[in-house]
């Protein structure tokens, strides 16, 4: 078990795959390694639900980090194509955060659910002696569609396309860039694009974007482990190679400075709100302009062959053991 961030493949396979508890028939998709968000069967249709911690770090703005983390949750359902729609939500607010600080939270979030057709259901809120910033509950999302038209993330096929959104480490650049700015010895200018790149990081729209466009066979919100983790979790899962032509890539202002004076590797660093989309080869034009017509930067990086594993310019690519961003932040707060 890795120390710091999700717990790394081989302890999720020899300690949680094999103790699910029961056994049921309308489990569709459960529980797996690098997977995004879990299927039921309901009376026929697919009820999409995911589970994700909730972080609230007050230096970016009530608003702004409620918002993000919202979008983090919702993002685990809407790359499988299926529209969030219900929301069930517990904050363990630490006592040290004011009424009116939560005030902002719940109605940032209550603005963007509206504003994207999801009800909350049910939830719990108190505060508690222990818990502190950021890290201040969870939450589970959920959408209802057709088992048909729910994008599998195993679901990549040889000859198709790869597509990948924003680019890598926009969200660790943006939050350390952010959070920690006065202690980068960069340009002011360079400083100002990396905390731009945190009105990059929400995914929602567009994975549901690209879903309608399509065809689209897989879909993978880049997370911890980073580009180069979404890319070999979607290989492994379709039991496929994916070439990637490095050169595609985009890379956006304040990247590659930023994790350069940090000697981070930005294709393992977590980037929410870029995804890695598998689209049918028919299909590209149509997802590529209904992205760009959003203002989302777009590029086709690669393809979807026979074999396994990820190639980057002919040479394989690893899946990261660790997110380097969780060492960074940790040596930043230090200081």
């Amino acid at each position: 078990m890795t120390d710091l961030g999700k717990i790394d493949r081989e302890f999720f396979e020899q300690r949680i795959a094999p103790n699910l508890g029961a056994s049921r028939d309308d489990v569709v998709i459960g529980p797996t390694h690098g997977v995004d968000f879990g299927v039921l069967d309901v009376g026929g249709r697919a009820l999409v639900t995911a589970t994700d911690p909730l972080s609230i770090p007050p230096a970016l703005g009530f608003e702004r980090a409620a918002r993000f983390a919202l979008d983090l949750v919702l993002a685990d359902v809407a790359v499988s194509g299926v529209a969030p729609s219900h929301l069930s939500i517990c904050f363990t607010l630490p006592e040290t955060m004011a009424d009116d600080e939560f005030a902002t939270v719940w109605e940032t979030i209550h603005e963007e659910c509206l504003d994207l057709g999801v009800s909350v259901v049910t939830g719990h809120t108190a505060r508690y002696s222990d818990p502190s910033h950021p890290w201040v509950g969870a939450a589970t999302a959920m959408g209802v569609g057709e088992h048909d038209a729910v994008v599998r993330p195993d679901g990549a096929r040889v000859g198709d396309r790869l597509l990948l959104t924003t680019g890598p480490a926009v969200e660790a650049v943006g939050l350390l860039s952010t959070l920690f700015g006065d202690q980068l010895d960069l340009p002011e200018k360079v400083i100002a694009d990396a905390r731009d790149r945190l009105d990059e990081v929400y995914a929602v729209r567009d994975a549901l974007t690209a879903a309608a466009a399509g065809p689209v066979t897989a879909m993978h919100d880049v997370t911890e482990g980073g580009l180069a983790g979404a890319l070999n979790e979607m290989a492994a899962g379709a039991d496929a190679r994916f070439v990637v032509d490095r050169e595609a890539v985009p890379v956006r202002p304040g990247v590659s400075e930023v994790c350069e004076l940090l000697e981070l590797d930005p294709w393992a660093m977590t980037s929410c709100g870029s995804l890695v989309v598998a689209v049918d080869p028919d299909g590209v034009d149509a997802v590529r302009t209904a992205l760009e017509d959003r203002g989302t930067v777009v590029a086709d990086i690669g393809r979807v062959e026979s074999g396994t594993g990820v190639a980057v310019d002919g040479e394989r690519l690893a899946h990261p053991r660790t997110d380097p961003s969780w060492a960074a932040y940790a040596e930043l707060a230090s200081e």
